[in-house]
């Protein structure tokens, strides 16, 4: 049974199923997996598509509900408190690779690189909503998978980051141990 009959490929995904996918409920043992909270950086996947964004090779919309409460609000710069931009960075890095799983392909994912990373803006206790937009530039389905894309970062609709050739490759446990 390949990946794809396992998991509907569905346009939209909210947080229970997001959790599912934590779980590695979704593409099957050994395959993508995000991460689970504290980590998982958005709250519901709202567009996913395998020919749309800007090269045409697939897209990824993801949102994010900014509460003050948030655990890295109270430990990164005590009294100046921010979301750390790695994080925001791991978000894009974890949407690549779930559109690799959602594309069928095998394997575990992990973060290869960025290109250029450029930070405008920053994410404090009072940004109501991030989003995070992925163009795919190239998706190999090889022996080698791996996605390669452009993201944007939105607090409250304003982008505040933008990345260029974000990589992640899904591998297999063979991969892996070798």
């Amino acid at each position: 049974m390949t990946v794809s009959d396992q998991h509907v490929r569905k346009s939209a995904y909210d947080f229970e199923e997001l959790l599912a996918c934590g779980r590695g409920e979704m593409f099957g043992p050994g395959n993508a997996q995000l991460p689970v909270p504290p980590m998982l950086m958005f709250n519901r996947i709202v567009r996913i598509e395998a020919d749309g964004g800007a090269y045409g090779k697939g897209y990824v919309e993801a949102e994010f509900d900014i509460d003050p409460s948030l655990w890295f609000f109270d430990c990164h710069f005590i009294g100046d408190p921010v979301m750390p931009g790695c994080l925001g960075l791991d978000a894009m890095w974890q949407l690549v690779g779930f559109f690799l799983g959602w594309s069928g392909a095998p394997g575990r994912g992990r973060a290869l690189g960025v290109g250029e990373v450029k930070f405008t803006g920053q994410v404090t206790p009072d940004v109501k909503k991030v989003v995070y937009k992925i163009d795919l530039k190239r998706v190999i389905m090889r022996k080698l998978v791996m996605g390669i894309g452009d993201g944007v970062m939105e607090a409250d609709g304003k982008p505040i980051y933008e990345t260029k050739d974000l990589k992640v490759g899904l591998f297999t446990a063979e991969q892996m141990a070798s």
